[in-house]
């Protein structure tokens, strides 16, 4: 397959319109019928409200993208970017992280544990600028990767709860960006062999797009591809954000890519490949749309588990079991 360069000047809008039912799932028409298909299995439990002892807290605040984690002392972790609130102070982006604690992952209601991050401009960071952090594991240390409005940035832990910024050669934690107006975001990563694959999201010319880089290091990094782009979820700056890919088995791939959070909205693609999920070719990639947003898929003891912000109103955020299911 052709990996496509990110050409902000090349991409154009050509939308598939897909008719379809609003149900629960709907189904695609190139996937194979083979193919199983992510659906919520049972109730889901509130983990996390809407926070009001920190000093930035507002009437309007709502907790948006976020990473769920296991410590090593055996704690569940969440962090939760809270947008709307005076953070950044006057002209910033009104962002920080908190943080939750739970004993178990099926335990509703966990510990709120203060704020966990502030955008810090002595490290190049935008003031009140922190969006949607991801953690994983390697060995006996917890990487965390976020945005501060422009960059994608790394912090690590050696117990999973307190992280220590990576500040780059020019003393700044800005690792790559998309550019100083395109909010890259929402980046996640997925191990392929020695290689980590970061998908994350950024809106060139004001359409939002799922782009890709590689690394070996967490230093060196691959120029961007776009993954996804267009179809029924849209082009809007919003139509593509909160990318989080699973590897179900060898050649299994699913792309969650949320396209609306009021009405709360993701759509799943599959493809074989990593580095592919369509562009504006929801007829060979969609597989189906589930009623969440931002959500984050997590594997615990052999079972799937799907978190997910509130519906209706951002005010929380929860979590239910997750199975695949032939269509």
């Amino acid at each position: 397959m052709v990996a496509m360069r990110v050409e902000w000047a090349s991409v154009r809008v050509a939308l598939v319109v897909i008719v379809s039912a609003s149900f629960l799932m709907n189904t695609a028409y190139g996937v194979p019928r083979d193919v199983p298909v992510p659906q919520i299995d049972g109730p889901w439990w509130q983990v996390a409200g809407n926070p009001t002892d920190h000093k930035y807290a507002t009437d309007k605040q709502e907790p948006v993208d976020f990473a769920v984690w296991q410590a090593a002392d055996g704690t569940w972790q969440l962090w939760s970017c809270i947008r709307h609130t005076t953070a950044g102070g006057e002209g910033g982006k009104t962002r920080f992280f908190y943080r939750w604690e739970g004993q178990r992952l099926t335990d509703p209601d966990w510990q709120p544990m203060g704020i966990a991050m502030e955008g810090d401009p002595a490290y190049g960071e935008t003031p009140g600028g922190l969006q949607a952090p991801h953690v994983i594991r390697i060995d006996d240390t917890w990487h965390m990767f976020y945005g501060d409005w422009v960059n994608i940035c790394h912090a690590t832990s050696p117990d999973g709860k307190t992280f220590t910024r990576v500040v780059q050669p020019n003393g700044k934690t800005g690792m790559f960006s998309e550019g100083p107006d395109v909010n890259t975001r929402d980046i996640m990563l997925l191990r392929q062999g020695h290689t980590w694959y970061a998908y994350y999201t950024c809106h060139p010319n004001g359409q939002g797009m799922d782009c890709l880089r590689t690394t070996t290091d967490f230093t060196h990094w691959s120029d961007s591809t776009v993954v996804a782009f267009g179809g029924q979820a849209g082009t809007k700056f919003w139509s593509a954000e909160c990318p989080h890919v699973v590897k179900l088995a060898d050649h299994r791939f699913y792309l969650f890519r949320t396209q609306s959070y009021a009405n709360p909205k993701t759509s799943v693609y599959y493809s074989s490949e990593p580095t592919m999920f369509g562009i504006n070719q929801d007829e060979k990639y969609l597989l189906c749309t589930l009623p969440v947003a931002a959500p984050e898929i997590i594997r615990h003891e052999g079972q799937y588990y799907i978190a997910a912000l509130n519906e209706g109103t951002l005010n929380g955020i929860r979590i239910a079991r997750l199975t695949w299911t032939p269509d």
